[in-house]
């Protein structure tokens, strides 16, 4: 038989695994779990409300998803866990938890059950936004030299907004946390019985540099007194690079269905992850389409690119600078579309038909022709993640009448994260970083076909798709084969493995002139209206969510 890897994406909802075929890439099997817990947005499992732009999730939520999909992915693929030889995982970023010196989470404490702090914040707890702004206000005044390298502006979604939220808001979880680590790390450290820190996590969600380190003593210390040795009390753990083994699997092997002595890779993050995945190469920006959307790209340059989530040397390949953007609602946009804006007749027609509202919409939508609808959107429903940084930004559609359509609503919204990654583009062409192609994975681009022909026409770019319907897990099967290494039948370098285990499909999606002159126009309006109301021309989209705050 075979040597396998396995990979297992944890994403915003659920956890996946794949075994996959060490030399070929082939894909055996896979099992999928919905999270028991889901994403908590409005009440702790106690029953405890939360606030305005919460989002967390309960960790053994995470362990289920191992005990339960990797036996039935290895039972399915017919394979021995004899024949696995290495296990890589990815996680959404940045997803931290407290947790005490033996990597017990504090929200499983009896003390703490009912304290929000002690859970995990999601990548998208978007409450510590207030911490955000003055840690970027406090870079921007100290002239701190890490700021250029994220674009000018941290992210809410980031490590030490949750952190700095935790201290002022829950003293008490600060002080009994000996540790605030990735879900990532913290899944990695259950497995092998070692802490670990990726590289990944720590540059681009922890401003952690290769060489500077993370930011200095005297700026945590203007930041918050109490934060002046952040660093050696709640994250004294060496980081670890991509592409090396952060242990082997230990007793709980058998929980997971796997032998003892199993290779395991250093965590990972599931947009990163993917560009070995789908053969990535430097210039070709990849855009993982989901809930979200993370564009990753690789170059041999250093550059300050504004409003970018980052760039880390190492932080996808070993020897190339990683950089990350992203757009925070692309898949829960359309999501919004099907759940609210189709009527009953909507939702018998696909009944009648035997598909769901997602299929409808777009069997409706793609009947009509760019610019037809009068409709023009910002993409802006979860915030802006790239190039404006900033999630109390909020949603706009220009251009409704009496007769606008649920189909025509569906489209702006679709072409609306198409403008959205075209601003992103244009911002990394304006700072220098080439991007020569582009490569979609994700479940959206591989099922909508409209959609794809719609970004390629927005775009004026060929688009190829992944091979694989599930990029992160195949990227984490990539990363369990190094960890593994060429000696147990894996590879001694991510390059090699991603050129046996990667694919993209044959399919290209290539630009129609006249649909691409089109959205040149209304590409431009968007344009007008992302600078109005985006960089402080017109606040009235702040201005109405603090009103909105302040009557909850």
């Amino acid at each position: 038989m075979a040597k396998v890897a396995i990979g297992v994406d944890f994403g915003t909802l659920s956890g996946r695994a794949l075994v996959v075929d060490v030399e070929t890439g082939a894909e055996l099997a896979s099992a999928a779990l919905e999270y028991r817990h889901g994403v908590m947005d409005e009440s702790l499992p106690g029953g405890k409300k939360l606030g305005l732009d919460w989002a967390l999730q309960y960790p053994l939520d995470y362990m289920e998803v191992l005990e339960k999909t990797v036996p039935e992915a290895l039972r399915l693929s017919g394979v021995s866990a004899d024949d696995v030889i290495g296990l890589g995982i990815d996680f959404t970023a940045c997803t931290l938890m407290p947790v005490k010196a033996d990597g017990k989470p504090l929200c499983l404490m009896p003390e703490y059950a009912d304290n929000p702090h002690a859970y995990v914040k999601l990548w998208k707890h978007h409450a510590a936004q207030a911490q955000a702004n003055r840690i970027n206000a406090l870079a921007a005044e100290r002239g701190e030299p890490w700021l250029k390298r994220y674009g000018g502006k941290i992210s809410s979604e980031w490590a030490f907004p949750k952190i700095l939220q935790t201290l002022e808001e829950a003293p008490e979880i600060y002080a009994a946390a000996d540790y605030f680590i990735e879900a990532a790390d913290w899944v990695i450290w259950r497995l092998t019985g070692k802490q670990t820190r990726n590289a990944c996590t720590a540059g681009y969600k922890a401003i952690y540099h290769k060489r500077d380190g993370y930011p200095s003593k005297a700026f945590f210390k203007a930041l918050d007194p109490r934060l002046e040795n952040v660093v050696e009390d709640k994250m004294s753990c060496a980081i670890s690079p991509l592409g090396t083994k952060a242990g082997e699997l230990g007793d709980g092997a058998r929980l997971i269905g796997l032998n003892p002595g199993t290779a395991v890779a250093v965590a990972n993050v599931d947009a990163h992850v993917t560009m070995p995945a789908v053969k990535g190469e430097p210039g070709a920006l990849l855009a993982i389409m989901g809930t979200s959307t993370c564009h990753i790209l690789v170059s041999k340059e250093e550059r300050a690119v504004p409003g970018m989530c980052g760039v880390v040397e190492d932080g996808v390949y070993p020897g190339y600078f990683g950089y990350e953007a992203g757009q925070s609602c692309v898949g829960d946009h359309f999501a919004w579309v099907v759940e609210n804006c189709a009527p009953a007749a909507y939702v018998e027609e696909a009944r009648v038909k035997g598909v769901n509202l997602h299929s409808l919409l777009t069997e409706k939508a793609e009947k009509l022709a760019p610019g037809e609808s009068g409709l023009v959107a910002l993409d802006w429903w979860n915030g802006n993640r790239s190039v404006l940084v900033d999630v109390d930004l909020t949603g706009l559609i220009l251009g409704m009448t009496l007769q606008t359509k649920p189909e025509e609503i569906y489209r702006a919204l679709i072409e609306a994260t198409a403008y959205g990654t075209r601003k992103i583009i244009e911002t990394f062409r304006a700072a220098g970083v080439a991007v020569e192609s582009f490569i979609a994975s994700g479940g959206i681009a591989l099922k909508n076909p409209m959609l794809m022909q719609i970004y390629a026409d927005v775009l004026r770019m060929p688009i190829r798709l992944a091979g694989s319907a599930q990029g992160p897990a195949l990227g984490s099967a990539i990363f369990g084969a190094v960890a593994a290494g060429q000696a147990r039948g894996g590879y001694d370098s991510v390059f090699d493995a991603a050129r046996a285990m990667g694919k993209l499909k044959d399919t290209v999606y290539r630009p129609n002139e006249r649909s691409a002159d089109i959205y040149d126009k209304l590409y431009a309006e968007y344009s007008i209206l992302h600078d109005t109301f985006g960089t402080g021309v017109n606040d009235v989209m702040k201005r109405l969510k603090a009103i909105k705050r302040s009557a909850v």
